[in-house]
């Protein structure tokens, strides 16, 4: 179970990140957030850290595993 939230917290980042970037990009609208450049600038960002989580969380996950 070792580093499962880590990973789950960090796919959701990056979902979650790709979403405001595109809505900052004027490419998903229906929100307040849609068009607006500083969300363009925040969701990469938010991409960026949802990455280390992952990364952080595989290398947990697989430090618990047997070789």
């Amino acid at each position: 179970m070792k580093g499962w939230l880590t990973l789950t917290l960090g796919l959701l980042a990056v979902v979650v990140g790709a979403v405001w970037t595109l809505q900052g990009l004027g490419r998903l609208g229906g929100s307040v957030m849609s068009g607006e450049p500083l969300w363009a600038v925040i969701g990469p960002l938010v991409v960026a850290a949802g990455l280390v989580l992952v990364v952080l969380g595989l290398r947990a996950r697989n430090r618990g595993t047997p070789s």
